[in-house]
């Protein structure tokens, strides 16, 4: 899902808000620089891609990735429960590896002018899942490819492999802007990158009554056998407002997780009065949802509940550092025996 202020997309869970207040966009023309080091290209089946290319073409010129796309796109959606899972918000990452014992699961969803980007080492098994809006591809690309090579430098073998999934024939052409920043970025990069799956904008669009809509929302990612697959997560815990309230003020994306120590990291994170938030929690439905999502009428029907707890939740914390990290430390959390998420003291560390 993707939330917006009037006149400004910015995806959250809400998937769109105030772009001035997720002030931290750039145009594809602004970001994606050649850069100061020799660039490695994204590669299909050894080629380099063609960026002239809109995805419907690329994928005609590779029927396998046509075929990956299609089977991906028959699939229903599998239900994945909290045991084992680490579930992804909008403009949040993380990374982890087979040995992790207590995550097995990276999923994200309620995607819709956003998408879904898995990047793996196929040596090491290090394994990425992120969910990017546009905000700042360049930035974003960078941060997971660093993240899952610091897993993989004692590795003789295996090569980066990247999956993107999401987005659909949008009204305002979002998905295709955000597809080409993805591809661009990712063929800047100092390593080769491997485009394995390939189920974004067009190729992942249905038409009902004139209007369109994505088909996949969320993905899952089997961290120790490497599948991905069609998924929704009634579970988006823990700290699900909260992680969201950061999103809609404009924070920049951000690794949840330290697989090293194989827990989760919420905060600390410090944000200014949400301007305006009494105002919006008068609205009715219908005007949250004309003035703050990207694609009203694709979103998923707990848009609007789950923008307004965040939006009653910015009003009852609006100044984070005072009522939810007074130390100034993150919120910890790690799995219990039974697979769930249990916060940690910070006295018990």
């Amino acid at each position: 899902m993707r939330t917006t202020s009037p006149r400004t997309p910015c995806d959250v869970s809400p998937c769109s808000l105030p772009s001035q207040l997720a002030a931290i966009g750039s145009s594809p023309s602004s970001t994606l620089r050649s850069g100061r080091f020799p660039e490695m290209p994204l590669l299909i089946n050894g080629d380099r891609i063609d960026l002239a290319q809109s995805p419907g073409e690329v994928i005609r010129t590779y029927p396998h990735l046509e075929e990956k796309a299609r089977v991906l796109r028959g699939q229903p959606a599998q239900t994945v429960g909290p045991k084992g899972l680490l579930y992804i918000q909008q403009r949040e990452f993380a990374v982890t590896t087979p040995k992790d014992g207590s995550v097995s699961i990276l999923g994200s969803d309620d995607a819709t002018t956003c998408q879904l980007v898995v990047l793996r080492h196929t040596g090491s098994g290090a394994t990425c899942l992120t969910h990017c809006d546009g905000s700042n591809t360049q930035a974003e690309v960078s941060l997971i490819m660093s993240a899952v090579k610091s897993f993989s430098n004692d590795t003789e073998c295996g090569r980066l492999e990247v999956h993107l999934v999401g987005g659909f024939n949008d009204d305002r052409q979002l998905s295709q802007k955000l597809t080409n920043q993805l591809l661009r970025t990712f063929d800047l990069q100092q390593d080769d990158v491997h485009l394995v799956t390939f189920c974004v904008t067009e190729l992942n669009d249905r038409e009902e009554k004139d209007n369109h809509f994505p088909i996949i929302y969320g993905i899952a990612v089997n961290v120790k056998t490497a599948e991905i697959f069609h998924a929704t997560f009634p579970d988006k815990g823990p700290d699900e407002v909260l992680r969201s309230a950061r999103i809609l003020t404009g924070a920049p994306m951000t690794n949840i997780y330290d697989a090293k120590t194989e827990q989760l990291h919420i905060g600390p994170y410090f944000w200014m009065p949400f301007p305006y938030v009494d105002l919006w929690l008068e609205q009715d439905d219908k005007q949250i949802l004309q003035n703050l999502s990207t694609s009203p009428l694709a979103e998923p029907p707990h848009f609007v509940s789950h923008l307004r707890s965040t939006l009653l939740f910015l009003k009852e914390h609006p100044f984070p550092a005072d009522s939810l990290f007074p130390n100034r430390k993150p919120r910890l959390y790690k799995k219990t025996e039974e697979g769930l998420w249990e916060r940690v003291c910070l006295e018990t560390i």
